[in-house]
């Protein structure tokens, strides 16, 4: 297809001023800098006569005479090529060059192949088109007119600019900035700075956010990108692709999601239009066929006998259904009885949780004031405690002392007195001034005299018969002198006070009495709750509460020299009654024992039998007193009833008598040894006497083990314990005076040994 092409302007101001702009871009482009000065001649001979699309040839057939292209160069181009032959002178531009060679290797540079060259490339590129001035008047002259074909494709590809463009452009640029001094860049507005309002930085080319005056689009920056931001920072920007992910695979949601009616909606419009794949085009319609009216069965007519059983059967269910309905609203009955019974347990259950809890509460209070009470008086019994025990200590040491200050001067009266080796410090005054020590055989008239004294003293009071007379040794072992005897009954009955004063600034009688409090509150505990105080072992919380008042009712009680037992005291009879009274209607009839068992037993294996053998250990009991032994077995008796023979308290008495036995044994082998070791002895009347005093105080001793192993029997060694004494103590002795009296008591002591333990004595 051809069309025509406006080759020439239409004369007038706007078709010369278009005139003038492609002028001087042909010019920039095609010409060197140094030609730039004679532009203006040379533009009024391209306006007398168009020029060809082509920079060179291509012209008119008018022109075709004209002869042979010649290249038009610059003087100075001319300059530089004198003296060189035309044909080796390199070209000028690169538009000149070529790439064919001649005969001799060199480059042709012929008017010919310039011209095919500058035929098939393009030097400059094609003015843009001017939509917006387009004219829609066609010249009607043929001259003027060119055919162009619209089938013909544009020439495509990037032209590479040339030295002299870029040298125009860089010209320009220092037109405009020479222009536009405070102006940086080529603004594309018609309005100049000052017709607008630049913001409060108007030397600043940023945008703030807080410079909305001016801006069109704030009313709907909801709806375009005015309120987005830049993402500068690797946080931002990953927070920005997270976003856009999201979105995209919400997007993706979205369009996956299958909506019924919109599916069927899209189906509709599709088989409306035609265009409905799922229809089938070709299918033929159904034809119909006739189909008559089915004929019903035959049908009996009604009788009477099968309606009459039809109404039995319906009788009959109904029946069996209304007898069901009465046992159900029977069973229903009976249910909502057993509910309203529960209901009430549980409100009863309720109501005694609810007495427990507030009688607990109040137990539990009461408990507090006792613990209270008990930790402020019980520092003060045990310090009572600990000084009676110290009393008989003291007592005990002074007996001891006294009688091994016998035994060594009968024992020196036979033997001889050997030398003291060790050399014993000065006794001190109350000044700190040494007392002068007295004489041995001084000392020891000056005892005997006293021992003497307390003799005839003690025949006169006593009125002894003639057989006791004879017996010396018996009636001096545990006696102390008046003076101390006074002493050691005044601090008795000193500690005895202070244990009655220990309550005196009590008023409430339950702490008083622990039979208004203590046997109060867990008999009503046992009484109301019984399995609870069998599971906590109540009795064996009563026994604990209840030591103190044992504790300080046994407080100055020394079961040696009083006649009192355990069942004379006001604790044993009370835990007694309050063992016996639990239940005492039901269990009449059988012997069974009460649920927390023997409450005497277990206060006296927790409070009685750590006290006595406490006082054992301090030396109240004397191993040659033959009333001491007495006592200590009636006691032991006692106990022995009440916790039995094989508890392990039990053991601890007789391990604590055992232990006076054995430490009076060894005295006594400690004692004899110097003695033998000296052996000297002397004439003198009363060696005889001496010995027969020795001698009986030994079978005493040995007469007391006897007495105790009978009873204890010989699980510790009581029997070997008097073998040792006689083999060790009372042979020796007698050997010195066999036959002044020796020989008869020794043979009245093994004479009182079992056979089994007499066989072990060495005559």
């Amino acid at each position: 297809m051809l069309v025509f092409k406006k080759s020439k302007a239409r004369p007038g101001q706007r078709t010369r001023e278009a005139e003038e702009e492609t002028v001087e871009e042909v010019d920039v482009v095609d010409q060197s800098p140094i030609s730039i000065a004679s532009s203006k001649a040379k533009n009024k001979a391209k306006r007398a006569k168009a020029k060809s699309k082509l920079s060179f040839g291509g012209g008119d057939e008018d022109d075709a005479d004209a002869g042979t292209f010649q290249l038009k160069k610059s003087s100075l181009s001319r300059k530089l090529t004198l003296g060189t032959h035309p044909a080796n002178a390199p070209p000028d531009t690169l538009d000149q060059a070529t790439i064919g060679a001649r005969s001799n290797g060199a480059p042709v540079y012929d008017a010919a192949h310039l011209s095919e060259l500058k035929a098939s490339m393009q030097s400059t590129r094609p003015p843009m088109p001017d939509h917006g001035a387009y004219d829609v008047d066609v010249s009607m002259d043929l001259e003027d007119q060119t055919v162009v074909s619209l089938d013909t494709p544009a020439t495509s590809g990037v032209s590479i600019p040339t030295q002299s463009h870029v040298q125009a452009a860089r010209e320009k640029r220092e037109r405009l900035r020479a222009i536009g001094p405070e102006q940086d860049y080529i603004s594309l507005a018609v309005t100049t700075l000052t017709d607008t309002y630049q913001g409060p930085h108007p030397e600043s080319r940023l945008m703030r956010e807080e410079d909305e005056l001016g801006e069109g689009d704030d009313e709907y920056a909801q709806y375009t990108s005015a309120q987005e931001r830049i993402a500068l920072g690797k946080k931002s920007r990953k927070i920005e692709a997270s976003k856009r992910k999201d979105a995209m695979q919400e997007m993706i949601a979205d369009a996956d999601e299958e909506d019924e009616e919109t599916i069927e909606w899209e189906r509709e419009q599709l088989r409306r239009g035609g265009l409905d794949p799922f229809a089938t085009a070709d299918a033929a319609p159904e034809k119909q066929v006739y189909k008559a009216a089915p004929i019903p069965p035959p049908t009996n007519l009604p009788e009477l006998g099968p309606a009459i059983e039809r109404l039995a059967q319906s009788l009959a269910a109904l029946k069996a259904s209304h007898t069901s309905n009465v046992n159900a609203a029977a069973s229903f009955t009976d249910e909502q009885e057993q509910l309203d019974n529960r209901e009430t347990e549980l409100r009863d259950m309720v109501a005694q949780a609810e007495t427990k809890r507030s009688w607990f509460a109040d137990f539990k209070e009461w408990m507090e004031s006792v613990a209270t009470f008990l930790d402020e008086k019980y520092p003060e019994l045990e310090r009572l405690e600990s000084e009676h025990v110290s009393v008989l200590n003291e007592r005990a040491g002074m007996i001891t002392q006294r009688r091994k200050e016998d035994d060594e001067d009968d024992l020196s009266v036979v033997f001889g007195t050997p030398p003291q080796r060790e050399h014993q410090p000065d006794e001190l005054d109350e000044l700190g001034r040494a007392v002068p020590r007295a004489d041995p055989v001084t000392l020891r008239k000056v005892r005997r005299v006293a021992r003497v004294a307390r003799r005839k003293h003690r025949r006169s009071r006593n009125a002894l018969s003639e057989d006791d007379c004879e017996e010396e040794g018996y009636s001096t072992d545990s006696s102390l002198p008046p003076s101390d005897a006074q002493d050691y009954r005044a601090a008795i009955q000193r500690i005895t006070t202070g244990g009655e004063e220990l309550l005196s600034d009590v008023a409430a009688a339950e702490f008083k009495d622990p039979n208004l409090g203590l046997a109060k509150w867990f008999g009503e505990w046992r009484h109301r709750y019984g399995d609870s105080y069998t599971g906590a072992w109540g009795g064996l919380g009563l026994v604990g509460a209840w030591e103190f008042w044992v504790r300080l009712e046994l407080l100055g009680w020394n079961p040696l020299d009083s006649s009192d037992n355990l069942d004379d005291f006001s604790w044993y009879s009370a835990l007694h009654e309050y063992s016996q009274s639990f239940d005492e209607d039901e269990n009449a009839d059988t012997s069974e024992p009460p649920p927390d068992g023997d409450l005497v037993s277990a206060m006296i294996s927790t409070a009685v039998v750590p006290r006595f053998c406490k006082m054992l250990e301090s030396g109240v009991f004397d191993p040659y007193s033959a009333h001491d032994v007495k006592r200590i077995i009636d006691v032991s008796e006692q106990i022995e009833a009440s916790i039995g023979a094989d508890h392990h308290k039990f053991l601890m008495i007789l391990k604590s008598v055992h232990s006076v036995f054995e430490n009076a044994t060894i005295a006594a082998e400690t004692l004899l040894s110097p003695f033998l070791r000296f052996n000297r002895p002397q004439f003198d009347p009363e060696a005889i006497a001496a010995r027969n005093r020795l001698l009986t105080r030994a079978s005493k001793l040995v007469g007391v083990m006897l007495r105790w192993r009978k009873y204890a029997g010989d699980k510790l060694g009581a029997g070997a314990l008097c073998v040792r004494l006689i083999n060790n103590y009372a042979l020796p002795i007698a050997r010195s005076g066999w036959e002044v009296g020796g020989e008869q008591a020794t043979r009245q002591m093994v004479d009182a040994l079992p056979q089994d333990l007499a066989a072990s004595v060495k005559l």
